[in-house]
C-alpha cells in the first residue's frame, strides 16, 4: 500500500490550510452567531478552483482526484464547518452527479457554471433535494409528484433540510412521477430556483453549522423542462443513491477535519494552561485523551483516505465510505466533547471556538445518511 501524498496533493491541502487560516478564520464566530452564510469565502474557494475540485476541465473543474478533495475537506473543516458544508454539497452531490449521470446539454448549461461556482460574476452553487418531512432516512417515501404534462413535468412539494438552500442557483430534486411504481417511479429533475413557483421557505435555527444556510424548498405547480430530466425515466432513486454515497465521503471528510481541528487546539492549550503548577499536558489524564483523540483521528483519516481511493480506482466505494463517515463522525462528536473537557470552564465560551465544533459535530452523525443508516449498509454488506 501506497501513504505517500502526491506533490500535487500536498500542495492542494496546504492551499486549503492556507485558505482556511486566512479567509475563513476570520469572523468565522461572528458568522456563527449571527447564522450569517460566508458568501466571500465560498467565492474565493470558486476562484481557487475549490468547488468543482473533481471535475473534468473540460467543464469547467478542476480535473483532481477524490485523494484531494478529502484532504482539502479536511483542513477547511477545521476552521470553518459551514463553508465546508457548501463546498461539499456542490462537489460531492450537485457536480458530481450531474458529471456522471447528465446528458451533454445539462452539462454545459448547468455543470460549467457549478464547477466554476460562479456565473456572471456572482456565486453560482447547487443544492441536492431529497429529504422531506415525512423522507428523511426513508428517502424512498417522496411526497413531492411531478406530473407528466406532456411537452413538460409539473412540480409540486416540499422538501426539507435544504443546504445552500438560498444560495444555490440550481436545484437537483427528486420526485415521483409514478407512485404504483414505488423507488421505481422517483426521477430527479434539474430546476432553477428562479422559475416561477419555487419558493424559498423558513430558514432553520440550527444548533451548529450555523453559517450555512438551510431551508425548506416548496414547489407549487412547477414547470420543468423534459429535458431537465436526469437519466431515464424511473432513475431518480438509484441517482440519489449512488450520488450519497460519494456524498458521504465528503462528510467524512467534514467530520475528520471537525475532530482534527478540536484536536489541535487542545494541544495548543494543554501547552501553555498550567495547573497544579505545571502544563496540563504533563497530567497523565490530559495525555491520556489526547492520545486517544490522536489515535481514534488517525483511524478515521485513513477510512476516508480508503474511500476516496476506492472512488478514484472505480471501485465499490459504498462499503468503505459508509464505514468512513460512521466513524469519522462518531470519532468528532467524541473528540469535540472531549476537547471543550480539556479546555475546562474555557471551552465552554466561544472565544476558545471547541463548543462551535462540538456543535458542529453532531450534524455529521445526522444528514447524508444517519450513523445508523450506515450501519444498515455495512451490516448489509457484510452479510452477502
Amino acid at each position: 500500500m501506497q501513504f505517500q501524498l502526491s506533490e500535487e496533493q500536498l500542495m492542494i491541502r496546504q492551499a486549503a490550510r492556507d485558505f482556511a487560516q486566512q479567509e475563513c478564520l476570520p469572523g468565522v464566530i461572528e458568522r456563527d452567531e449571527q447564522q450569517k452564510f460566508p458568501y466571500d469565502q465560498v467565492y474565493k474557494l470558486a476562484e481557487l478552483g475549490f468547488m468543482g475540485m473533481m471535475v473534468d476541465p473540460k467543464y469547467g473543474g478542476s480535473g483532481l482526484d477524490t485523494v484531494s478533495y478529502v484532504l482539502a475537506m479536511e483542513e477547511i473543516s477545521k476552521i470553518d464547518a459551514s463553508v465546508s458544508v457548501c463546498m461539499s454539497v456542490n462537489n460531492s452531490l450537485v457536480s458530481w452527479g450531474l458529471e456522471a449521470y447528465g446528458n451533454e446539454a445539462q452539462k454545459e448549461k448547468y455543470l460549467t457554471p457549478l464547477a466554476q461556482g460562479r456565473k456572471d460574476g456572482k456565486l453560482y452553487i447547487g443544492a441536492f433535494l431529497l429529504s422531506e418531512p415525512e423522507a428523511g432516512s426513508d428517502a424512498t417515501s417522496q411526497r413531492t409528484t411531478a406530473e407528466d404534462m406532456g411537452d413538460h413535468y409539473l412540480l409540486n412539494g416540499t422538501k426539507n433540510w435544504i443546504t445552500n438552500g438560498s444560495s444555490a442557483s440550481v436545484y437537483l430534486v427528486m420526485a415521483q412521477t409514478d407512485v404504483a411504481k414505488g423507488s421505481k417511479g422517483i426521477n430527479c429533475f434539474i430546476v432553477e430556483k428562479n422559475w416561477p413557483g419555487v419558493v424559498v421557505a423558513a430558514k432553520e435555527n440550527k444548533l451548529g453549522i450555523r453559517g450555512s444556510d438551510t431551508h425548506t424548498i416548496m414547489f407549487n405547480d412547477v414547470k420543468v423542462p423534459k429535458e431537465n430530466r436526469i437519466g431515464e425515466d424511473g432513475f431518480g432513486f438509484t441517482f440519489a443513491m449512488k450520488t450519497l454515497s460519494g456524498g458521504r465521503i465528503g462528510i467524512a471528510s467534514q467530520a475528520l477535519g471537525i475532530a482534527s481541528g478540536a484536536y489541535e487546539l487542545s494541544l495548543k492549550y494543554a501547552k501553555e494552561r498550567k495547573a497544579f503548577g505545571k502544563e496540563i499536558m504533563h497530567h497523565q489524564a490530559i495525555q491520556f485523551k489526547l492520545a486517544d483523540m490522536a489515535t481514534r483521528i488517525e483511524a478515521a483519516r485513513l477510512l476516508c483516505l480508503r474511500a476516496a481511493w476506492d472512488k478514484d480506482q472505480h471501485n465499490d466505494y459504498a462499503l468503505s465510505s459508509s464505514m468512513a463517515k460512521v466513524f469519522a463522525s462518531e470519532t468528532a462528536m467524541w473528540t469535540t466533547v472531549e476537547a471543550v473537557q480539556i479546555h475546562g470552564g474555557y471551552g465552554y465560551v466561544k472565544e476558545y471556538h471547541v463548543e462551535r465544533l462540538m456543535r458542529d459535530a453532531k450534524i455529521t452523525q445526522i444528514y447524508e445518511g444517519t450513523s445508523e443508516v450506515q450501519r444498515i449498509v455495512i451490516g448489509r454488506s457484510i452479510l452477502k
